[in-house]
């Protein structure tokens, strides 16, 4: 199938998905989304076994579309261009020590854990993993997508510097964790001798502050292009330009991407609605990037539920899954911990905000995308169907009961 064959398909069961959610299950979007996904994959699994042309087309088709390029060049920037443009600075700057700590240090703690507890639960199960993978799994597995959980909280009341905390955490810790995902691909694919530890800092130095200046510098080219004139369909259209240039701009220059939308659209999102656009303007853009943002998630949440269809199912994959869910949760617990220790008396958090938090964590499409990035060699098959576990659970069910959670710790606390 060609490429628009491919979309037109994916949109249309994404709408009638979604139209099944809202209408029956009456589940948060995209955890809905994702569910109904799984269980029409399920359902094509089933009938397979019966009329087997069914299920060879349809992995055929999920084989053609390349998950990892789609979310991490095309996808991912205009999610995180369409978060960062609706979060406030100020909100973001009261928080910012945590964030920063939760977004860089909890990252690379959470790396390190995971990948370290993994390396020895794989040894337990007999079979023994090079500890570099294990890192790589590490990598690909801490950062989280707050997307799902989002609209959870806001239901729960929960407060908004924990919202803030989930949200800032969350679209800076995309960007770290693929830089240290690179770093550590690098090492794995020239082996550790010949790697040197000065060349490691540079690279991560240039991909995340390469990134950042990046990000700022197109953010205020943005805002002063778009201050210039008040013409709402064309701001619109150079936000959308913009996205994609300050990609196409990080990849040649090995910067990191990511990090550089989420810079600009905080930037032009706080800059831009009290002196660049008129009102006008902002109601429009911000439509756009709202239903932009709702259809790419649409896309994603039901990409994940048929990336069933390639995972490979087998009863030792899958019992690693299930073991590392717990591994996961206790690396995530950990990492938190210490900002918030450090950070609790001065920002006064709100009680079990590592709990919390902790719950809130849920792994999104960015993992499953990186496993995919992994060479055959690197144990691939089992860290995609160990991922998939991971992520599935914590969408389903950590997204579905962290309101419950939440309402239930504020109610203790008042």
């Amino acid at each position: 199938m060609d490429i628009f064959a491919i979309v037109t398909v994916l949109t249309i069961l994404s709408a009638v998905f979604a139209y099944v959610n809202t209408k029956f299950l009456k589940l948060p979007f995209t955890i809905g989304l994702m569910i109904i996904a799984m269980g029409f994959t399920l359902a094509i699994i089933i009938l397979g076994h019966f009329e087997n042309r069914i299920l060879v087309q349809s992995k055929e088709l999920i084989a053609s579309i390349d998950f990892r390029t789609l979310l991490l060049d095309v996808m991912l920037s205009f999610l995180l261009f369409a978060g960062a443009l609706h979060t406030k600075l100020e909100d973001l700057a009261k928080q910012r020590g945590p964030i920063i700590l939760f977004a860089t240090f909890g990252i690379l703690v959470s790396t390190f854990i995971v990948g370290s507890a993994f390396y020895y639960v794989a040894m337990w199960m007999g079979h023994p993993i090079d500890y570099i993978y294990c890192l790589l799994f590490g990598a690909l597995i801490s950062p989280t997508d707050p997307i799902a959980v989002l609209g959870i909280l806001k239901d729960a009341q929960a407060p908004k510097k924990l919202e803030i905390k989930i949200v800032g955490e969350s679209l800076f810790n995309d960007g770290v964790g693929v830089v240290v995902f690179l770093v550590l691909l690098s090492i794995a694919q020239r082996g550790i001798a010949s790697v040197d530890a000065q060349d490691v800092g540079f690279l991560f130095f240039e991909e995340v502050f390469g990134g950042l200046a990046l990000g700022l510098l197109m953010g205020w080219l943005g805002f002063k292009i778009m201050k210039s004139i008040d013409h709402y369909e064309t701001e619109v259209l150079i936000t959308l330009a913009l996205v994609m240039g300050i990609h196409a701009l990080a990849v040649s220059l090995h910067f990191s991407g990511p990090l550089a939308v989420v810079v600009a659209g905080i930037f032009i999102g706080n800059k831009s609605p009290e002196v660049a656009w008129s009102d006008s303007t902002k109601l429009y853009v911000d439509k756009f990037w709202e239903l932009m943002d709702v259809f790419l998630n649409a896309i994603l949440f039901v990409l994940i539920g048929f990336e069933l269809l390639i995972v490979t199912l087998n009863g030792e994959y899958i019992l690693l899954g299930l073991l590392a869910i717990p591994v996961t949760l206790i690396a995530r617990y950990l990492a938190l911990k210490g900002p918030i220790v450090f950070f609790n008396k001065r920002l006064e958090f709100i009680p079990k905000t590592d709990l919390i938090m902790t719950w809130g964590g849920i792994r999104g499409g960015i993992s499953i995308a990186l496993a995919l990035a992994l060479e055959p060699e690197m144990e691939r098959d089992l860290f995609l169907t160990v991922t998939y576990v991971v992520v599935v659970f914590s969408i389903i069910f950590q997204g579905l009961t962290i309101g419950s959670l939440v309402k239930r710790i504020l109610a203790k606390n008042t």
